[in-house]
């Protein structure tokens, strides 16, 4: 009966119908790359790659290990005035990830904001469908700002070939490995109908010419990359490599990956030839995303979890930030004149950036709508006010649409959820704390804080883990005033206390 039993759990295992749990030793993989890719720089090969497999396995890395390649970013960024690449608009997608999975802000690289050219639709689209596909995957991994990201789905979603795959000139037969990836860049999207529609087709593609040993062919040849972005886009998609449709002879993608795999946890190419660096990060990564999904772990390129935090690589002001000029240095509010926040309020006014009610009046001690405070940041930051249709609930051609666009898309206000902004609904004190640290960041002025300082405050646990480092960092500035008995975040800010706070940042950073 025993002998029987055994059998039927071969014969079970042998065809895929119960899981098989396999051992990937990734920490010999990694320890690989990191003695091979020891100063990784900006390239597709001993790079990004590297460098993003690295961060999202959890491998010990010492902290020089991102904060050089971080520096030596910036330092490329700043040789190449911003423009990595006239054409290849994948290069911006790549830095992009690989900046969000060291935790460093691809908005303010040098003072370039990376994500700017993959608001450039036909740009991006140039290279083929590979472009909006790492456009997508790139906004997606740190949920950044953009209008663009439904442009992009369509995009991909049109380009599918009739076989139910893609590849990269849209005309012919589809290949494994662009499929695979624009499974992935798909796969935030599957509520869509017409994506699921899509996303099943693929997957029928990649059944049907998944090889005997659980493989994937491009141009007729068998490659470890294939099988890499097949795996990527499964791991993804949330679907276990035991999945009946994904098991060959009963072989899978990973079986197949691990096929060409070698002694010193490098990985060929082809089975049997030498090392290849390319090939060996691919399949790193790519094990990564697989130990990621059956551990529970947010996927590969949703980086929402790092935890990596870069410290080197001096933060720059923001190359679209522009100083104000001197526009009324005499003006007043006839409501100011014993109020302590009024050298403060006279200043701003002075330089255009906030205004009164129109009757003479500031009205110091009334709270703030969010519509207003974009308004008075874009401004402050001599920011181009721009319309986004990123809310349903601000519409286009109101007075403050442009200034909440722009705000929006410069990374330094947030909806309330729901697609909506609330655009005339109140500012809390952490809120506008929040707000007032990214325009700081945005300045070139490093936000990472110690949040210890706010113990001395007798409501500091009232202060939502969110808003803790941007209130630690405008008390350490000064920018809060640390005299304050109690720091008060839920208590909606007044106009007064805004003008003080964007009057202390912007002095810091000689804006005004």
């Amino acid at each position: 009966m025993k002998k029987t039993v055994s059998f039927v759990l071969i014969f079970a295992i042998f065809i895929g119908i119960i899981p098989v749990s396999y051992a990937v030793d990734l920490d010999a993989t990694a320890k690989f790359i990191a003695e091979t890719v020891t100063a990784p720089q900006v390239g597709s090969i001993g790079g990004e790659w590297a460098v993003i497999g690295l961060a999202r396995s959890g491998y010990d890395m010492p902290q020089e290990y991102w904060d050089s390649y971080y520096t030596r970013v910036l330092e490329y960024i700043e040789k190449c005035d911003g423009v990595l690449h006239t054409k290849k608009y994948t290069e911006y997608s790549r830095v992009i990830l690989a900046l969000t999975a060291i935790g460093a802000d691809p908005k303010n690289a040098a003072g370039y904001n990376l994500l700017t050219p993959l608001s450039d639709f036909d740009n991006t689209v140039w290279q083929g469908v590979n472009g909006p596909v790492w456009a997508l995957i790139a906004l997606d991994s740190g949920n950044y700002p953009s209008d663009m990201r439904q442009q992009y789905v369509d995009k991909i979603v049109e380009s599918q070939l009739n076989d139910g795959g893609w590849n990269l000139t849209g005309k012919g037969d589809s290949d494994s490995d662009i499929t695979g990836m624009a499974l992935t860049a798909l796969a935030n999207y599957k509520s869509q109908p017409k994506v699921k529609n899509a996303i099943d087709k693929a997957l029928s593609f990649l059944s049907e010419t998944q090889l005997d040993n659980g493989g994937f062919m491009t141009y007729g040849e068998e490659t470890l990359e294939s099988s890499a972005q097949v795996l990527v886009a499964l791991s993804t998609l949330g679907i276990d490599i035991n999945d009946a449709r994904f098991v060959k002879n009963g072989k899978t993608v990973v079986d197949a990956i691990m096929a060409h795999r070698n002694a010193d946890g490098s990985f060929s190419h082809i089975k049997g030839e030498k090392t290849d660096l390319m090939a060996t990060e691919q399949a790193f990564y790519s094990l990564v995303a697989w130990e990621r999904m059956k551990n529970g772990k947010a996927a590969l390129f949703d980086m929402d979890d790092v935890a990596i935090s870069v410290k080197n690589g001096k933060p720059s002001m923001h190359r679209d930030i522009v100083k104000n000029q001197l526009v009324n240095p005499d003006i007043t509010f006839t409501d100011i004149g014993n109020h302590k926040n009024k050298d403060a309020i006279e200043k701003l006014a002075s330089y255009g950036i906030i205004t009164g009610r129109g009757d003479g009046t500031f009205d110091p001690d009334a709270t703030m709508s969010r519509s207003e405070f974009a308004a008075i940041v874009v401004r402050s930051l001599g920011l181009t006010p721009r319309y986004s249709d990123a809310f349903i609930d601000v519409e286009n051609g109101k007075w403050y649409s442009g200034y909440i666009g722009t705000a929006y898309n410069y990374g330094i206000v947030n909806g309330k959820g729901e697609g909506k902004f609330d655009p005339f609904g109140t500012i809390t004190r952490q809120e506008a704390a929040t707000m007032v640290a990214r325009a700081a960041a945005l300045c070139g002025m490093d936000t990472t804080a110690d949040v210890n300082i706010l113990a001395q405050f007798g409501d500091y646990v009232f202060i939502h883990d969110w808003a803790k480092n941007s209130m630690a960092f405008c008390y350490e500035e000064n920018i809060l005033d640390q005299s304050d008995m109690n720091t008060e975040p839920v208590r909606n800010i007044l106009r007064c206390e805004i003008a003080q706070m964007l009057c202390n940042m912007l002095s810091k950073v000689d804006l005004i």
